[in-house]
């Protein structure tokens, strides 16, 4: 009898040493495969720059860093500079998220905290439907709609009213920086839209309550212990709309009006990083005028970059200092 148990027991060892050693195995595995997928997707970047790289080499050998700072772009006498793309993506993007964010973070705050359920799902659903136009769809209701409507009254009251100031002087074009950037602000508005709303309805419901049993009115509320709270989060959304503000293509190349030069005055036509790759590359002829539109894109990938990078930071930087209150 004891044999017998004791035979049984041996039995049960084995298996559970077997089942132990197929565990570690597929742990071992499935760490294995994720590693491989994670150097994947750096392998793509690192090979995206390297052949950026191979193909702006031309250009960057004839150029050098004079690139960044040369205003030309002359394909005949083969002179280029990324300084007034440069000046127009940054430009552009600005206005767009200087439009943008009030409007994004208060749609966010009524649809999470004062809106009626109807339309709270009703209007959630209708920003993430904006965000699923296509860019193309976009820019053509841009030229058609939009810059009619910014260049009479938009432009022409600006420029009766404040025309002393730089910004606003020159005729009333139409197309140029303020149509591109009212067209980035209508793009990047149901992204920080969407991720703000997401980002304070994460806030613990007993943030709340704690606040409004001290007395507070509900917009104290908000402003003390709602927004306090998910700082780092809205950035992070503000930061994600300017990536795709600084990216965006079509749209912005069919109201901006594709003029290569340095102004103040955002009523004229001006370019983009995007707009003048996509512009350009179709007809572009010779080593050095395709190796400078592809260095323009090293250049946006460059800024993208930083902004990420400041991003991280200004969101690091955040966290630590709620850390260190707490």
């Amino acid at each position: 009898m004891e044999a017998a148990i004791s035979r049984t027991e041996r039995r049960k060892g084995v298996r559970d040493l077997e089942s132990g050693r197929r565990t570690r195995s597929g742990d071992s595995i499935f760490s294995n495969l994720t590693l491989f997928f994670a150097l994947v997707v750096v392998g793509i970047l690192v090979g995206m720059v390297i052949a950026l790289n191979i193909d702006a080499m031309p250009a960057i050998r004839k150029f050098g860093a004079e690139f960044l700072f040369n205003q030309s772009w002359n394909p005949v006498t083969e002179q280029f500079g990324a300084l007034p793309a440069i000046y127009g993506t940054l430009l552009s993007s600005a206005i767009g998220l200087l439009i943008a964010v009030p409007i994004s973070l208060g749609a966010a705050i009524f649809l999470v905290e004062l809106s009626p359920s109807w339309i709270r799902g009703l209007g959630s659903f209708l920003i993430e439907m904006l965000a699923a136009i296509p860019s193309v769809i976009i820019g053509l209701w841009g030229l058609f709609v939009l810059v009619p409507f910014v260049r009479n009254p938009i432009e022409k009251w600006l420029g009766a009213n404040l025309g002393f100031l730089p910004f606003f002087q020159g005729p009333p074009f139409g197309l140029g920086f303020l149509a591109a950037g009212i067209i980035l602000a209508i793009m990047v508005l149901p992204i920080i839209t969407a991720m703000s709303r997401d980002v304070i309805r994460a806030v613990p419901a007993n943030q709340r309550e704690a606040m409004l049993a001290l007395g507070a009115t509900r917009w104290e509320m908000i402003r003390r212990a709602v927004l306090p709270y998910c700082r780092s989060g809205l950035v992070g959304a503000v930061i994600l709309g300017l990536g795709r503000a600084l990216g965006e293509t079509m749209a912005v190349t069919m109201v901006i009006g594709n003029s290569y030069a340095l102004t103040a005055s955002l009523f004229s036509p001006g370019a983009t990083i995007a707009s003048k790759i996509a512009g350009e590359f179709s007809e572009a002829t010779g080593d050095i005028f395709i190796g400078s539109l592809v260095e323009l894109a090293l250049v946006l990938f460059a800024v993208t970059l930083v902004v990420n990078v400041v991003a991280r930071l200004l969101v690091w930087r955040m966290t630590a200092v709620k850390g260190a209150k707490l």
